[in-house]
């Protein structure tokens, strides 16, 4: 997918999150100069889209500094924020490495149900292919029969091979299996599936614990890579998805989806504020190629609907 086209997918996924914006930008401008009243409903604005309320209070500050009293368009104030925004992002908007050294590069990857996690599994496979690297897939989610079946259709659909097992399978031999197999096989990366009960963390914890601990017994740095799949519709709750996580994985790095499903695209920035971890790609669609690598600068410009005039700058 070329870049313009994959901007206009981005800012089309956006255009929920970016209208809220837009529409609370709108409304706190009614008297045009940037008064204490203003920056209070722009501040509401930033709230109501997911942004965070410390990360709100920074935005609008920022904005005071440059222009309190001054006359201001909505424009103006939407630069100024997906400026700041694209600042705070950049330090998150870090690629998936691969180690070519591993042979294979584990990844595990973690979330709740309903996440998009296996889906995600499908479109990283087909991502990593395009990079000509032999990918192997694990369907370590054993609790649920459609996980199962659904991985093994993206498998095919990538034409990557798909380690299996039956419902209600030990995840954690699977993934033993699955790594012994891409060893065997000289693959370069393995996707490892996992369950998402979030009802009962102490089940959760154990099984990945032990997931971990037998990959350990056959290369003791795997897995090299563990991310955490997030639903950006779930808002606020996405936050303490990454502190139910972390406290049960070392959590590398996140990818969000169904941006396009959203008007909590802000629930990004609140999570690259809060927690500082690497980003390393966003869904905004069901197909293969609607998983990218984050760009901050693109990601900003069309939350904050800034981006129609500045996508062509690269």
């Amino acid at each position: 997918m070329s870049k313009e086209s994959w901007l206009s997918r981005l800012g089309a996924g956006l255009r929920r999150s970016s209208t809220r914006l837009g529409d609370g930008i709108g409304s706190a401008l009614t008297g045009r100069r940037l008064d204490d009243a203003a920056i209070e409903s722009l501040e509401e604005a930033l709230i109501t889209a997911d942004i965070g309320p410390a990360m709100a209070a920074r935005l609008t500050a920022s904005l005071a500094k440059k222009r309190f009293g001054k006359d201001t368009s909505a424009e103006q104030v939407r630069a100024s924020f997906a400026a700041d925004i694209a600042e705070l992002l950049a330090k998150v908007a870090v690629p998936l490495v691969v180690d070519a050294a591993a042979r294979p590069h584990v990844v595990l990857v973690v979330g709740v149900n309903g996440s998009g996690k296996t889906t995600t599994i499908g479109k990283l496979a087909h991502w990593l292919r395009g990079e000509g690297r032999r990918v192997m897939l694990c369907a370590g989610d054993t609790f649920r029969a459609a996980a199962i079946e659904q991985l093994e259709i993206w498998g095919e659909r990538a034409g990557v091979p798909v380690v299996s097992g039956r419902q209600g399978a030990d995840a954690a031999g699977l993934a033993y299996e699955a790594l012994e197999r891409a060893r065997n096989e000289g693959a370069d990366v393995l996707l490892i599936d996992t369950a998402g009960r979030l009802h009962n963390k102490a089940n959760l914890m154990a099984e990945l614990e032990k997931i971990v601990r037998v990959l350990k017994k056959l290369d003791p740095a795997a897995p090299q890579s563990c991310l955490l799949v997030l639903d950006a519709t779930t808002g606020q709750n996405a936050l303490a998805q990454v502190e139910t996580f972390r406290d049960v994985t070392n959590v590398t790095g996140l990818v969000v989806t169904k941006l396009d499903g959203s008007a909590r695209g802000g629930i990004l920035v609140a999570l690259a504020d809060k927690f500082g971890l690497p980003v390393h790609a966003i869904g905004v669609g069901e197909g293969a190629d609607d998983l990218r690598p984050f760009d901050a600068g693109d990601f900003a410009r069309n939350l904050l609907g800034a981006g129609a005039a500045q996508n062509g700058d690269g």
